[in-house]
């Protein structure tokens, strides 16, 4: 099996490069593989839609240590969700809500193995990157993995099981929502004053005009052709869009 890693650490300093070297030592021999390490900064739940919507596309039997977590130091738990035979070890901030109900089959743990030393500001490296290696290896919880069965239920009931607002941001400028597009086969939405139907390709619109498509994640993602979309449409991270349709 495979293990890879979720974060919002971004590229520098040494937090990715020490993530990968705390997994090698739990378990030698898997392949660590980076997911992304852009997911939206301190916001477990724009990050949670954007977990479920990577999901479907890793191996089945696959491990993901996420990292989103402001909260790291203090006494929140840290769960295993096992999704659609994948498992996933993250805070628990409602970072795995998403995964968990949008899932066909979902189950849910409390971590409680805990390493010898551990730092208070460094999870990801001490806590969750050594125990998904290790489920990545063939540790099994409740065995040679300390853990609790809880009720697979979410942190936050009140998230939408999709999300009208801009989840992430790619490099090109195009804006993620946390809509499913297989929920809106028609969508019409209302963005920054733009009345936006569904596109096929970016060469559906002139260039320097706005678009609505299904990306290739299933998201239904706002883009302008030849152009950065946040920018030209002042679209941020949690931006509002309006559904009409």
């Amino acid at each position: 099996m495979s293990l890879f890693l979720f974060t919002d650490y971004g590229l520098d300093g040494p937090y990715v490069g020490q993530l990968k070297a705390a997994a090698l030592e739990a378990a030698p021999g898997v392949p660590v593989i980076d997911l992304m390490h852009d997911a939206p900064r301190f916001d477990p739940k724009a990050s949670s839609y954007l977990l479920a919507a990577l999901l479907p596309y890793l191996p089945a039997g696959a491990c993901v240590a996420a990292v989103v977590d402001p909260g790291v130091g203090t006494a929140r738990e840290a769960h295993v969700a096992q999704v659609d035979g994948r498992h996933i070890v993250a805070p628990a901030d409602g970072l795995l809500d998403m995964p968990v109900r949008q899932a066909a089959e979902a189950a849910l743990w409390r971590l409680d193995w805990r390493p010898q030393q551990m730092s208070a500001s460094f999870h990801g490296r001490d806590l969750f990157a050594p125990a998904a290696a290790r489920l990545a290896q063939g540790a099994r919880l409740g065995g040679e993995l300390a853990a609790t069965a809880l009720a697979a239920a979410p942190l936050n009931p009140e998230w939408p099981e999709d999300l009208a607002e801009v989840i992430y941001i790619d490099g090109f400028g195009n804006c993620m929502t946390g809509l499913r597009a297989r929920r809106f086969p028609q969508p019409v939405l209302q963005v920054a004053g733009h009345r936006l139907t569904l596109s096929h390709t970016f060469a559906d619109a002139p260039p320097g005009a706005a678009l609505l498509y299904e990306n290739s994640q299933g998201l239904l993602e706002i883009a302008v052709n030849q152009g950065r979309a946040d920018e030209i449409l002042g679209l941020g991270i949690g931006s509002a869009v309006t559904v009409m349709a």
